[in-house]
């Protein structure tokens, strides 16, 4: 366990069989470019190789993750494998087809995404699936029981550790505790996005469930004059303050900030480190 590297610096917490510190690292945006470029192979590679020698042991990825050829997961592969003390999540449900348009997959079409996902990681089982549903941003609605069951299968067979769900409601948590163990859920999530997932914080906290938000970063910009004034105080950035804020949310609340930079890469995890006050927390949320 990597527990004096910058990106312990905010604890751990346990998906299930598997200990990770809580700043962890998103692949989705490693091989674009802040202009909307595709970054070159090996730059991409050096920043997930660097994440690991700053203490992250927890990367999020998909198999549907690409920048013009270039797969997150077959990058992943070259950079990291063998993944020793190395936590791997991907998820599944959303897809690419051979054109390249999203689908969302049939519960018989779930074994194919988790073959493919092996396939290019290099496995032969993944860490830890999450089941997303939802069109994009969109949450997702109906029972995920069948799709859910279909991995539970999968996990019995082996081919998976440990069983998560994506951009999901409360309810979508309730059914799917009644189908196996649930180590985590990944809702988009942020200061001032789906605050309405504030109890569902809580609740996951309450029964030992990560909760990992994506967009954490991204997510809303009608505070940004509050965190800049919070990112003077402590000579951040409001990057950093954002995520800051985000694992104050909770033990039990994971970040994954992605970036194909290794300049940022390192401010991200800096931000593991980053103290916030009571009173840095009431201006964040306008009570300050």
């Amino acid at each position: 366990m990597t527990r004096n590297l910058p990106a312990a610096a905010a604890g751990t917490w346990k998906l299930g069989s598997f200990e990770v510190n809580r700043l962890g690292f998103g692949a989705m945006r490693l091989m674009s470019t802040s202009d909307g470029g595709i970054r070159d192979r090996e730059t991409s590679i050096a920043v997930l190789r660097r994440a690991v020698e700053l203490g992250v042991n927890h990367i999020d990825t998909a198999a549907f993750y690409f920048a013009g050829p270039r797969l997150a997961n077959e990058l992943i592969n070259r950079a990291l494998a063998p993944y020793d003390d190395l936590v791997i999540t991907t998820k599944i449900g959303a897809g690419r087809d051979f054109e390249g348009n999203f689908y969302f997959a049939r519960p018989e079409q779930l074994r194919a995404q988790v073959e493919e996902n092996l396939r290019q990681l290099g496995v032969d089982h993944l860490d830890v699936v999450n089941y997303r549903i939802g069109q994009n941003l969109d949450r997702g609605t109906g029972s995920i029981a069948d799709g859910f069951g279909a991995l539970a299968e999968l996990r019995e067979a082996g081919l998976i550790r440990e069983l998560g769900i994506s951009n999901i409601g409360p309810e979508h948590l309730t059914e799917a505790l009644a189908i196996a163990p649930v180590v985590c859920v990944q809702n988009q999530y942020g200061l001032s996005a789906r605050r309405e997932d504030d109890a569902l914080v809580r609740r996951c906290a309450e029964e030992g469930i990560a909760f990992v938000p994506f967009f954490a970063v991204a997510s809303g910009t009608g505070e940004d004059a509050r965190v800049a004034e919070v990112a003077r105080r402590h000579d951040a950035t409001p990057a950093q303050v954002r995520l800051a804020w985000t694992l104050h949310q909770g033990p039990n609340v994971l970040a994954i900030p992605g970036t194909g930079d290794l300049a940022h890469l390192e401010q991200n995890v800096a931000a593991a480190a980053l103290e916030l006050s009571e009173a840095d927390l009431e201006t964040l949320d306008g009570n300050g």
